[in-house]
Order: C-alpha cells, then sequence, then structure tokens
C-alpha cells in the first residue's frame, strides 16, 4: 500500500484519470455522461489512524508502505504532519506527539492513535495502548482534554476508558439544510465529509418527486443517507446488522427530527427473506411490511459488492440508487441489474483524491 502524495497542482489530472478509468470500465452499459464530483485536493479526511514508532528517547507518527513485490517487507514511514486528514488532525499531531514526550504516563506502550474531527473542529482522539490504564494516566489525559480542546479515549485489552463522550457531531450542509449526525468512535462514517455533502445532495436530486412512495435502505449505517433523503419519500425503512451504527442511526433521526424513518437491525439477506415472507420473529413484525409501498431501494454495500440473490431482489424495485465503493464489484452487479434497469445517472465521487479509490452512484431505472 502506498501513502498517498498530495499535490493539489496535478489535482485535475488525477482526477481525469479516474474518469478515464470509469467511463471505460462502464463504456458497455452505455451510461449517460459522467458526473464529476471533486474534492479539495488536500486536508479531505476526518479520520485517520497512525502507529506510534518509539525509537529511544523519541517517538513519532507512523504509517507502512508495503513493498509491491514481497507483501511481507514493510517500510516504517514517518509523518510528523499529513496533508491527507483534516487541518484539523495536522494541528492536533505536533501537540499530541510533544504532550507524550513530556509525559512517560502518557507515552509509556503507547502503540496507535486515532483522531476523528469535525468539519467544525471537533476533535475525538483515542489513545490506544499495551498496557493497563490506571488511575495516574486518567488524571494525565483529562489534563490533557483541556489543554489540547479535544476528547479522549483510552484504548487497552479488555479496557475502554470514555473521559468526556465517545462520539462527535458532525454537521453537513446538503441543499442549504444542516444535518447533524452523531459519529461514533470505532464505527463506519464517510471520511471526506466535502464530498459526502455533495454525495447527500447528488441522492436527494436523483430520487426527489417520490413523496407518495416508500424508499427502503440496506446498509444504512448511522442513517447518513436515511436523514438526508426522509422528506423525498413518504416513508422510509431502513436495515443495518451493526447494533452501534443502528443506535447512532436512532439518535440522529431524533437530532433531525425526521418522524418518517424506522431502522431496523437486521442483515440485507435477513432482509431479503423478511421480504419474501420467509423470515418471521419480533423484529420483522415491529417492521410492519405490509404497510410499505417501496419504489426506491437504496444500496450501499461494502466492498465486496451485492450477491447474485441480492441483485436479483434488487431488481423488484422500480428505482435503484447504488453507492459503490468499488466499481469492479458495481460492474458485475449491473451486469445483473440492466437485464430489468437501465442506467439514468452516474457519477464519480472522489472520495479518496491521490488514489485509485473510486466511489461511485448509479441511478437505475425498470425498463
Amino acid at each position: 500500500m502506498a501513502i498517498p502524495v498530495v499535490e493539489p497542482e496535478h489535482y485535475a489530472e488525477q482526477l481525469a484519470v479516474k474518469r478515464d478509468y470509469l467511463e471505460s470500465t462502464f463504456a458497455a452499459f452505455q451510461p449517460p455522461a459522467l458526473e464529476v464530483f471533486e474534492s479539495p485536493p488536500g486536508y479531505y479526511r476526518q479520520r485517520c489512524e497512525f502507529r506510534i514508532w518509539h525509537e529511544e528517547d523519541d517517538l513519532f507518527y507512523a504509517m507502512f508502505e508495503v513493498d509491491p513485490d514481497n507483501p511481507k517487507n514493510k517500510r516504517v514511514v514517518r509523518l510528523d504532519q499529513y496533508a491527507v486528514a483534516s487541518e484539523r488532525i495536522n494541528q492536533l499531531m505536533p501537540q499530541l506527539r510533544e504532550a507524550c514526550l513530556r509525559s512517560d504516563e502518557l507515552r509509556r506502550r503507547l502503540f496507535q492513535v486515532e483522531f476523528l474531527t469535525t468539519l467544525s473542529g471537533e476533535a475525538l482522539v483515542t489513545l490506544i495502548y499495551h498496557r493497563p490504564l490506571g488511575d495516574e494516566w486518567e488524571r494525565e489525559a483529562r489534563a490533557l482534554e483541556v489543554e489540547l480542546g479535544i476528547m479522549i479515549i483510552g484504548r487497552s485489552r479488555k479496557q475502554r476508558i470514555v473521559l468526556s463522550r465517545d462520539h462527535v457531531w458532525e454537521r453537513l450542509k446538503v441543499d442549504g439544510r444542516t444535518l447533524h449526525y452523531q459519529q461514533v468512535e470505532n464505527s463506519f462514517t464517510q471520511p471526506n465529509a466535502h464530498i459526502c455533502q455533495k454525495m447527500l445532495s447528488w441522492a436527494r436530486e436523483v430520487t426527489a418527486g417520490h413523496q407518495q412512495e416508500d424508499l427502503v435502505e440496506l446498509y444504512c449505517g448511522n442513517g447518513n443517507f436515511t436523514i438526508a433523503l426522509a422528506d423525498n419519500f413518504r416513508r422510509v425503512l431502513a436495515t443495518e446488522i451493526s447494533r452501534t451504527s443502528v443506535a447512532s442511526a436512532n439518535v440522529n433521526l431524533e437530532a433531525n427530527g425526521v418522524t418518517n424513518a424506522q431502522i431496523g437491525r437486521m442483515s440485507a439477506e435477513e432482509f431479503a427473506l423478511a421480504l419474501k415472507g420467509e423470515k418471521n420473529g419480533r423484529r420483522v413484525a415491529e417492521m410492519a411490511l405490509e404497510e410499505y409501498d417501496f419504489s426506491t431501494v437504496l444500496v450501499d454495500p461494502p466492498r465486496a459488492g451485492l450477491d447474485e440473490q441480492s441483485c436479483e431482489q434488487l431488481s423488484e424495485y422500480a428505482q435503484i440508487v447504488y453507492i459503490s465503493c468499488n466499481p469492479a464489484t458495481l460492474a458485475e452487479n449491473l451486469t445483473i441489474l440492466t437485464n430489468t434497469h437501465r442506467i439514468e445517472r452516474f457519477a464519480l465521487f472522489d472520495q479518496f483524491p491521490f488514489t485509485d479509490h473510486c466511489e461511485c452512484g448509479v441511478l437505475l431505472k425498470r425498463r
């Protein structure tokens, strides 16, 4: 794995390479013109994690570059700043390192640091150790919270000490509204908040005009799309398997005054069985599936994409919004989905500049 080298003067060139790659990869599906959504070329990641490397009296943030010819061969790369990470993370990196250099209690057997920040500058820092944490660590960590204006969590084996709180509040501006999202430590959130705002706006635009129909959402996470899209539909039923994400999603519905959405804790596979009437139980009964009229499905699956059975299930909806973090598995899934649906909109969201990563959005409508 190569560590991204941020070169803002070459941003347009790297984006053009991604555009060309997607246009050639998906040419066989004859999609409409690719819509391209740019990221800030640097300081775009709101969350990052670094190993802490100890050398005699020194310590520093480290990442590893893997030798492609010999994956077991990793080179330690020292990072005093990291132009991929948010400006707030870059501000905190030297401040936190200096505090650890001053304190044996904070630095001793410190293994990893994880930063979670927001566009408004909130910062939650997780310090991970290879030793038990006691009262002295907590006393010094609390003083550091005040000094740096951050929140701290301490972790070690079988320990998780939350000093202030275990989450930040991100505020995303989408189509003239401010949406509020609780983002919990160690759970999935969109790392590039600038692109997330554009992605939510695009999803709202392509699903407009369905206020008399219902939306079903798979892999809903903390309600990222659920909250942004709720007023485009009569009702929303969203499903997610992660207990932490479901809890956050419910908090976020309340924080944004969304009253027409329900979150069900269930895997996409279980939900498919429930829709067919092949799965029963309390959680299925609480969903009251018979009350919905689903016209649209939104799916934002992991990198592995969807299996054939899930694609066939999606094919039953009039409209599909597919958000993909892996063009290769998206292309595989589209070979099935385009048997019944045509691609109406196609977008590139440059979530991770100066990497090969491409995030796509596709709107499909039944033929």
